[in-house]
Formats: C-alpha cells, sequence, structure tokens
C-alpha cells in the first residue's frame, strides 16, 4: 500500500485463513521498516512510530487471534484507523517496557502526566504530543499507563524542516524523574518523512 493512504477500509482486510498462510512472511517484511521506526528514550521507554501498514498487520492479527470475525472488523478499524497519520503529523505508540513488575510499578508511579511532556524536537520548535482521543493516560493516584498513544502535531514548515537532513530532529520528555533526548538518524527521519502527504 502506498505509504499516503490513511484510512484501512474492510476491503483492505484479507480473511483469517488467508493471513493465517501469510502471517509469517508478511512479519519478516515488515520487521525492517518496524526497526527503524523504533526509537528508544532513556533506558525504559520506546517510540514506535505507526503508519498503515503497521496498522493494518496489527489489524488482521487481531482479527485472527480474537476470532471475533465480521462482527469485530468495524471495532477494530475504529480502534487502529486513528493511529495512522494524516499527513501533518506523526503518530506513536509510546511504550515504557520494565520487566520486573514491582520496578515497574514504582517507576510508573513517579511519571504522571509523562504523555503531557513527551515531544518532537524538529530545529528549534518543540512539538508536545497530544494524546489519541485525549484520554487521560495518568490515574488520580499519579501513577502513569505503561503505553500511549500519541499524536505530534506539525506545521508546513515543520515538515520542510524535518526534511532538511542539515537541522537535527529529536525525540524527548521533560518530565522531571525521566528528563531524555535522542537524535533520530538519517534513516528514521527518511522513513517517517513517508507519512507526511
Amino acid at each position: 500500500m502506498p505509504a499516503a493512504q490513511r484510512l484501512i477500509t474492510r476491503e483492505d482486510l484479507i480473511p483469517d485463513a488467508e493471513f493465517a498462510k501469510v502471517r509469517k512472511a508478511r512479519r519478516a517484511a515488515l520487521l525492517p521498516m518496524k526497526r527503524v521506526r523504533r526509537i528508544d528514550l532513556g533506558p525504559f521507554c520506546s517510540f514506535y512510530f505507526e503508519c498503515f501498514d503497521t496498522m493494518l498487520f496489527q489489524i488482521q492479527e487481531m482479527l485472527l487471534i480474537e476470532k471475533g470475525g465480521e462482527a469485530q472488523i468495524a471495532d477494530e478499524l475504529a480502534a487502529y484507523n486513528p493511529l495512522i497519520p494524516q499527513g501533518r503529523e506523526l503518530v506513536a505508540t509510546v511504550m515504557f517496557e520494565i520487566e520486573d513488575e514491582v520496578r515497574r510499578a514504582v517507576i510508573l508511579a513517579k511519571l504522571g502526566g509523562v504523555e503531557d511532556l513527551l515531544f518532537l524536537q524538529v530545529g528549534p520548535d518543540k512539538i508536545y504530543a497530544v494524546p489519541e482521543g485525549d484520554v487521560e493516560r495518568t490515574r488520580d493516584d499519579g501513577k502513569t499507563s505503561s503505553v500511549h498513544f500519541l499524536h505530534f502535531p506539525l506545521t508546513g514548515e515543520h515538515v520542510a524542516v524535518f526534511r532538511n537532513p542539515g537541522v537535527q530532529v529529536m525525540v524527548g520528555c521533560d518530565h522531571e524523574h525521566y528528563a531524555h533526548m535522542a537524535v533520530l538518524n538519517p534513516a528514521t527521519r527518511a522513513e517517517l518523512a513517508r507519512d507526511f502527504a
């Protein structure tokens, strides 16, 4: 599918039995792209930048695993279509990946509000994340979720700067308990630039 495709429809999906036959090959074909779309930030956080292809595979996986059939399709399309970039944005699933359960609980308890402090820096400008559906991912007790779905809305000027290899682009976090930045390498920038209209 072209990178510019912005919406998955029922017609894009193949039957579960057919997907099961090509699942392994599709996963292998998607892996190189997914690698360059992943940015690690600090010791526990990873940005997984989404696109049409990653969301199409995710929907097919959910349908195959959960076996909800035709009745499940509308819900999966509604859940994952909003995570496809719409031409002037980047969209990321951001995960705090901490294996030890006790350590994870302690760290996430200190990161309340982190979803509002994650950003994409394009040249001198910081573009702060907008949570998907404006869903609050921090509980009343101050503990944040380990998974966040975030949009980074860009202006036309930001897109032009993003495409300029002479200007640095980074992801970062301004949270007092998780202040980190990571520079996007040229391969990642080239891949993510495909998400722009």
